[in-house]
């Protein structure tokens, strides 16, 4: 049974940083993708960043600069560390996992496993 945990949301001023992050429970393989998605009221949900089990990380043109995705694996964790915080990046924050997977897809089709999310807002 795979569950991904998140934490680390919560109200912030412009400006400001929060860390994120989520524990990945029950995946049977090791090569495993984690990525961030997040999806503001009345909008669609977009990716935020992706890491891939060969280590190499993406993230989107909106975010670049800001944010910063990272694992450890000895934890079964994946953070984003997000800097410099808009009112626009204010929405629901969602962690997601593919197995059997080295280089990490874009598409949030393309992963398995959802946590619940949680909240990030800044004001």
């Amino acid at each position: 049974h795979v569950q991904l945990v998140e934490s680390g949301g919560g109200s912030v001023q412009a400006g400001g940083s929060l860390r994120l992050s989520c524990v990945v429970s029950g995946i049977t393989y090791k090569n495993y993708c984690v990525a961030w998605f997040r999806q503001a009221p009345g909008k669609e949900r977009e990716g935020v960043a992706v890491i891939g089990r060969d280590g190499k990380a993406t993230v989107a043109d909106s975010v670049k600069g800001r944010f910063t995705i990272s694992v450890d694996n000895a934890k079964n964790s994946v953070y984003l560390q997000m800097n410099s915080l808009k009112p626009e990046d204010t929405a629901m924050y969602y962690c997601a996992a593919r197995e059997r997977c080295v280089v990490a897809p874009r598409q949030e089709d393309e992963y398995t496993y959802w946590g619940s999310g949680t909240q990030v807002t800044v004001s």
